[in-house]
């Protein structure tokens, strides 16, 4: 066939979601994450479907939601009974669940597609704030175990190749994830060390002044960040927006800077 290739252009947003369910209990120290969120939702058209890399999902291989009806996965506990009542019934998708791992395997990365596997809050808290009709089908990729930053951005890279118009991919985590500091008595040095970070983050997906291969480079090597360790100690809730920048490869059009109980926290948006 002769004419131009259609290079799709998905758009891509990674979410900072908060603590478990806390964002749809009402709690104040998740009002700026909401409103947010909501902003995002109105401000870009509604995807045709959603491809969502969770923090809270692990697997030695890239792994792939493809049931049709996918249950929710109530991955907290310690919260209150309507905490896990909550409903979010969007469908699946099995054939965008095939197209990834076609895709993924066109470049070499080895997956696997699970048929029994639900929706965990990484999915289900932020999307009934943005999307509350849950009527966008959605699938699930997992991170893989290692957690090795490299790999995370070839996925990204992989999923970039999708044909399918006006996708919306989603890194869902968390861009300050020290769950000791959220419960120790805050000082000024954890609010430096807190901001030092996220000056860091911000500048590395915002500056567009960056040439791709150092932004690369320096989201590969994110532990010689300031404060990189302080701030994840273990880097699941980050390396969703590897996932991103990998699909993205290009500086953010947006980001948004919020304080989510008590810690600043970042969304980037492609």
């Amino acid at each position: 066939m002769g004419g131009l290739s259609h290079k799709p252009h998905h758009r891509v947003l990674y979410l900072s979601h908060g603590a478990g369910p806390m964002p749809l209990l009402g709690d104040d120290g998740h009002r700026e994450m909401v409103d947010n969120l909501k902003t995002i939702a109105a401000k870009i058209s509604k995807p045709s479907a959603i491809i969502l890399i969770s923090a809270h999902w692990e697997a030695a291989v890239p792994t792939i939601t493809q049931a049709p009806n996918p249950p929710l996965l109530y991955d907290y506990y310690g919260f209150p009974k309507q905490a896990y009542e909550i409903q979010y019934p969007a469908p699946g998708k099995p054939d965008l669940a095939h197209k990834v791992s076609s895709v993924l395997s066109d470049k070499g990365i080895k997956s696997i597609l699970d048929d029994n596997r639900g929706f965990d809050h990484g999915l289900f808290v932020p999307l009934k704030i943005m999307y509350p009709e849950a009527n966008v089908p959605c699938i699930q990729v997992s991170l893989v175990k290692g957690l090795d930053p490299k790999t995370h951005i070839q996925m990204g890279a992989a999923l970039a190749s999708l044909e399918d118009d006006n996708l919306l991919v989603i890194g869902s985590g968390f861009s300050f994830h020290n769950m000791n500091a959220f419960f120790a008595p805050r000082t000024a040095e954890m609010d430096r060390m807190n901001a030092d970070f996220r000056h860091w983050l911000d500048d590395t997906c915002a500056n567009p002044n960056l040439e791709e291969t150092e932004r690369t480079r320096l989201l590969v090597d994110w532990e010689k960040a300031p404060a990189a360790r302080f701030c994840h100690p273990r880097e699941e809730h980050l390396l969703p927006l590897h996932v991103c920048y990998g699909v993205a490869n290009r500086a953010c059009s947006a980001f948004f800077n919020l304080e989510i109980i008590g810690k600043k926290a970042s969304t980037y948006l492609w």
